[in-house]
């Protein structure tokens, strides 16, 4: 399109084409500074704060956690995530109240390892969940159980390196602090 500047110039106006990329997914979760989710699944159950913890398939206990899926929001796909390892129907709370970050890989644990250049590091945003009804678990294997607070932390820290354990416990404290505050709860 030709458009008249005055004084004689005419300028060409070219419609505007936005640049387009092409990005890997994994590309796409490093720009959302978020690989994973995880679903903290609580309930409280005679005075008590209980989470909810599944099995991994190496035996660990972990929160029901996955990969952040395009097209969901993270709380909805931590919730995808809690139906699925845990069968948790419940409420989830859109905005993450926790970010922890798990290395993968390197083999070795603790101090024995030297290089850590071989690890990934994965970024987890956790997302708070009560929990009104428990249904079977999709995947099977997942075991999921109720543990106090305290128990959970002592779960979650099992065969863990201590950097790791200690990023998990402070999740749960996180989440028993929340929790209280929502309900106003004061039995932490």
């Amino acid at each position: 399109m030709t458009v008249g500047a005055g004084n004689g110039v005419s300028v060409v106006l070219r419609p505007h084409v936005p640049e387009v990329k092409n990005f890997q997914l994994s590309q796409l979760r490093r720009l959302r500074e978020c690989d994973q989710v995880a679903a903290v699944c609580y309930r409280i159950r005679g005075g008590e704060i209980e989470f909810l913890l599944v099995r991994t398939n190496s035996g660990h206990w972990t929160f029901p956690k996955g990969k952040a899926e395009p097209g969901l929001t993270h709380a909805q796909a931590a919730a995808l995530e809690a139906f699925e390892e845990a069968g948790v129907h419940g409420r989830m709370e859109e905005a993450s109240f926790a970010r922890y970050v798990r290395r993968k890989g390197g083999g070795m644990r603790g101090a024995a390892r030297a290089d850590r250049s071989a690890e990934k590091e994965i970024v987890v945003q956790a997302h708070l969940c009560e929990v009104s009804r428990l249904d079977a678990p999709q995947e099977q294997g997942r075991n999921p159980t109720w543990f106090s607070a305290k128990k959970a932390k002592r779960r979650l820290c099992e065969d863990r390196t201590a950097d790791f354990a200690s990023e998990l416990a402070r999740v749960v404290d996180r989440a028993a602090n929340r929790i209280s505050r929502l309900h106003n709860y004061v039995g932490v």
